[in-house]
């Protein structure tokens, strides 16, 4: 607790002099014009408003991680991407080759790819990949008025990368652990001065810490840009992606691992692979492509139309222990071996499409107030089918003979899901002698549930920001959320009704010169209808859940220099019913510094530790308590010319941890230490 302590006061300390990586958005090589930084130090994100609007003038923190970033730090996945922001739990239930998570603000956040939702169901598409994106965006608390359904804790944002009018590109190979080889590039090509064509692509075959548990991957992502006019902007975009991979969450039974078996005294090895190999997989295609079209009719008027339609085959099979029909001792046998295992395989059809958008208009009401009026309409809707079957079988956990695992039959019919959405909303940024910014929101959706009844929610906004000096700028804001869930209460038999929030938030922002940005800011949050997964497959949803905390994020960061980001987070949730309870208390530090070596050779090293706090989870049985981590990262990177050469560590000093352990009886272990070599030219 005392390390947490001072962790937390250094980084509270470093805020005094630091920038959050909002402000920055680095080499973003799909800016819609040519910025140099201090113009990409004023834009910053959309993501606050969709407006083009200065960090300092949004009244919420918001929250940008740049691709040179997030890799520099050694991220191979979303989820690895947001590990040093504030308020913000990555990985939470370890690695995971499956899906993606991100928990903000205590709650599991929604994934939205260019400003639209992406992700609609569980294992139904394969997980995207980070070098296909510029930046990740993350909005924290509820923001339904600009994106819809969403989560109150907030959302992360993918944005994709599209041309720009510099001929330039990037070619990569990569060596690491787990016999992980891969060659990825990035190239951009100016035909004209008007039109331009990118190509991003990889190419992966990878081992992972779990034995018969691939990560191999090919994705090209081809996209095209054509000024017709100064005034036009068309951007067309697609993605090819196929992964054969696994589940590296082998969902170990917390009797055996993380507490002793009461009957055996040997634990099990907490990388154990519990299925049948050349059977279990999750293999899955997604055929993705989008387009958008700004039009500027003047100064004041802009039209932003978008869409996108997405295309996911997905083949989920898979084993995995009985630990839930008796958590606190699943063995069977009485020396504490024998265990059931279910086997559980699926095909999944997902079909999204989604469109947003919008006119912007801006005008005077006054000689010293300044209105941004934006109003939109966006649509989705989505369809995701699947296919399964399941088999049981009774093994000896600690010696499996996988040869002798039965697999299930797929069943040949179908069961489908889906929604459809409606959303109008209208926003007003107003600018009061260029010193206060309130910010005005409003939206109604309309979403039919296939099978499951229509939903309608009316969601709020409003916030006000302004400097009072030395840089200093205190906001408040109100948010309000919905999602839509779909499913039966097992307790009452009725229909799931949609998830509702609402927030209040206070801070202040300081940047006392264009390199620094500090946030601090509180927060109080309260959802009522939450869903609760149980034992027993039981679905029911509480009264209430309230998240309250304070978070300080910040940063200094001198571009082709020197960077140091600091955060530190703290959340405390209470609910009317049990749940499982994520940290309360998250801090990260990230540094790195660069130094001239010899002639045009630059050497770049950095240093990062992350510390996630301890955990508990409640079941009907016992209160599980997963204990805190911290974890170090670390880059040594030698630039010449033309060439790179970098070598990133993940989890550096190979600390073996539990990500977490649940009450209904399983434990998710965190991934050990990854090394990996690359190798790039540029040109």
């Amino acid at each position: 607790m005392n390390g947490i302590k001072r962790l937390a006061l250094a980084s509270a300390a470093i805020g005094y002099f630091a920038l959050p990586a909002t402000a920055f958005a680095a080499d973003n090589a799909e800016a819609d014009q040519d910025n140099s930084a201090g113009d990409i130090l004023v834009t910053g994100s959309r993501a606050g408003t969709k407006t083009d609007t200065p960090a300092i003038q949004v009244p919420q923190p918001v929250t940008v991680i740049t691709a040179d970033q997030y890799l520099s730090q050694g991220a191979i996945s979303i989820s690895d991407t947001v590990k040093y922001a504030a308020g913000v739990t990555a990985n939470a239930y370890g690695r995971d080759t499956r899906v993606d998570s991100f928990v903000v603000r205590g709650i599991d956040a929604l994934q939205f790819r260019d400003g639209m939702r992406d992700i609609y169901s569980f294992y139904a598409s394969i997980t995207s990949d980070p070098y296909n994106f510029s930046q990740v965006e993350i909005v924290r608390g509820p923001a339904s008025v600009l994106f819809g359904q969403g989560s109150i804790g907030g959302l992360v944002n993918l944005v994709t990368k599209t041309p720009n009018f510099e001929t330039r590109g990037e070619i990569n190979a990569t060596y690491g652990s787990f016999d992980r080889k891969e060659v990825y590039g990035d190239v951009n090509v100016a035909v004209a001065n008007n039109f331009a064509f990118r190509l991003v692509g990889r190419v992966r075959d990878a081992d992972t810490y779990v034995d018969h548990v691939p990560d191999d991957r090919v994705f090209v992502a081809p996209s095209l840009r054509w000024q017709p006019t100064p005034d036009t902007d068309v951007v067309l975009t697609g993605l090819y992606q196929k992964d054969k991979t696994g589940s590296t969450s082998q969902f170990l039974p917390i009797v055996g691992t993380f507490k002793p078996n009461p009957n055996n005294s040997e634990y099990l090895d907490p990388y154990t692979f519990v299925g049948k190999p050349g059977w279990d997989r999750y293999n899955g295609r997604s055929l993705q492509g989008g387009g958008s079209i700004t039009h500027h009719f003047s100064e004041n008027v802009k039209l932003s139309l978008k869409a996108r339609y997405i295309d996911s085959d997905l083949d989920y099979f898979t084993h995995y222990a009985d630990s839930y029909s008796n958590p606190t001792n699943p063995y069977l046998d009485a020396a504490g071996r024998m265990i059931g295992l279910y086997s559980d395989g699926s095909v999944a059809r997902m079909n999204v499409f989604s469109t947003d958008n919008n006119l912007q208009v801006n005008f005077n009401t006054g000689a010293n107030i300044e209105h941004k009026l934006l109003v939109g309409i966006d649509y989705a809707w989505n369809k995701v089918s699947k296919r399964s079957g399941y088999g049981y079988d009774i093994i000896d956990l600690y010696n499996i003979d996988y040869d002798a695992l039965t697999i299930p039959t797929i069943g040949e019919d179908w069961t489908t899901s889906g929604q459809k959405q409606l959303g109008v909303y209208v926003q007003d940024q107003i600018r009061l002698y260029d010193r206060v910014s309130i910010v005005l929101g409003g939206r109604h959706d309309r979403v039919d549930n296939r099978g499951g009844g229509i939903d309608k929610a009316t969601t709020f906004r409003a916030g006000i920001i302004g400097e009072v000096g030395a840089g200093i700028s205190p906001f408040f804001s109100y948010t309000e959320s919905f999602l839509p869930v779909s499913g039966v209460n097992t307790e009452t038999g009725n229909l799931l009704t949609p998830q509702t929030g609402r927030q209040f938030e206070t801070g202040l922002k300081w940047q006392p010169n264009p390199h620094t940005l500090v946030t601090v800011t509180a927060f109080h949050i309260k959802e009522r209808n939450r869903v609760l997964y149980g034992e027993n497959n039981s679905v029911t949803q509480s009264g209430v859940l309230t998240t309250k905390g304070i978070e300080v994020e910040g940063s200094y960061i001198l571009p082709g220099d020197f960077e140091l980001l600091a955060n530190y987070g703290y959340n405390k949730i209470k609910a009317t019913e049990s749940l499982d309870y994520l940290p309360r208390q998250t801090a990260s530090f990230w540094t790195t510094k660069s130094f001239g070596v010899s002639g045009d050779a630059q050497l770049r090293l950095g240093t990062g530790v992350v510390y996630t706090g301890k955990r508990r989870s409640v079941g009907s049985a016992w209160t599980i308590m997963t204990p805190d981590y911290t974890t170090v990262d670390a880059l040594a990177e030698i630039s010449w010319d033309k060439w790179r050469f970098s070598v990133n560590a993940t989890n550096l000093l190979n600390k073996r941890y539990f990500a977490s352990c649940l009450a209904r009886g399983d434990c998710f272990m965190g991934a050990p230490r990854n090394v990996m070599g690359t190798l790039g030219y540029r040109f």
